[in-house]
């Protein structure tokens, strides 16, 4: 390898694809760049066919499915670059297995996202959302909700978003409850949270916020047996995967006022036609936009170019 610069880098990804700025940077580290300019979003056959008919020797990939099967098809690929902190999407072994590098930074988006969990807890609590929504349809009803402050909220993984999320929440003066597998003392010590098993947020918390990656361990972890230990008054906020949460049983808790309210930002199957969930029921759903503030797009974008250019190293 005596040039530093790739023959071609293709990007399935729509949303890098049409990011001018992460294009025009990504361009200097190749001969030929191949983007997804028709914004198509590609299955396993149209991702492999795209990659292959490119001839790209590297890639930045989004959300679109790298399987094994995809990667074993791959006739010149020698480098990828992640955009977006998910890796769900990746085989990582099997790239590995076929000598393909791969750049990854976890956290870039972190607090496009730990903002847009804030947003969901304010509008809930002080009924934002459902006053907006009936001044729309012409009803003046005062009702201002409860404060945020002081409330118990309990954080489900608590890496990257999850830490930056109770650092948003400290001017609140929230007791923060806190689950993950793994130890987190250092960094409960150092935020004043406390780490408690899944048991106690379940029957704890006023709020209760998913931050964990989507796995075969995680995939259900919360569905209609976790739903007969919480309180009726939860809104239950989800910005992780959409897998994470069993949907029909969180909405039907909703619609029979188990719970207060469900603020998701991700679902099982993507574009959700959202038509039926009712703000004024307790839904609040948004298109997949947590990691989509300006700042975050330039910065997983970044990332990745970068993760391509560690390739050299």
């Amino acid at each position: 390898m005596t040039s530093k610069i790739f023959e071609c880098i293709a990007i399935p990804s729509p949303s890098f694809s049409k990011h001018n700025v992460l294009v025009a940077e990504a361009s200097a580290h190749a001969k030929r760049i191949v983007i997804n300019d028709a914004g198509e979003k590609f299955d396993e056959a149209g991702l492999a066919n795209f990659l292959n008919e490119a001839k790209a020797d590297a890639a930045i990939i989004g959300t679109d499915p790298l399987s094994s099967k995809v990667i074993s098809s791959l006739k010149h690929l020698k480098a990828i670059g992640k955009y977006g902190v998910g890796c769900d999407n990746v085989d990582i072994a099997a790239l590995k297995a076929k000598g393909i590098h791969f750049g990854w930074e976890g956290g870039v988006n972190r607090r496009s996202v730990s903002e847009l969990v804030l947003g969901f807890m304010l509008g809930h609590q002080r009924n934002i959302f459902r006053s907006i929504n009936r001044m729309q349809n012409g009803s003046w009803q005062k009702d201002g909700g409860v404060q945020l402050s002081e409330k118990i909220i309990g954080i489900v993984g608590f890496g990257f978003i999850g830490t930056d999320l109770a650092h948003l929440l400290k001017p609140f003066g929230c007791e923060i409850l806190v689950h993950d597998i793994l130890d987190k003392t250092v960094s409960c010590h150092e935020l004043g949270v406390k780490q408690v098993p899944y048991e106690d947020l379940l029957t704890r918390a006023d709020i209760l916020s998913f931050h964990v990656p989507g796995s075969s361990v995680t995939r259900g972890m919360f569905g209609p047996k976790e739903l007969t230990k919480t309180k009726q008054n939860l809104l239950v906020i989800n910005t992780a995967r959409g897998g994470i949460l069993d949907f029909d049983a969180v909405t039907k808790a909703v619609l029979s006022h188990k719970i207060a309210g469900y603020a998701s930002d991700v679902f099982p199957d993507e574009p959700l036609i959202s038509s039926e969930f009712k703000v004024e029921s307790g839904f609040y759903f948004t298109p997949h936009l947590g990691g989509n503030a300006a700042e975050a797009v330039l910065a997983m974008g970044r990332s990745a170019i970068k993760g391509l250019k560690e390739f050299w190293l």
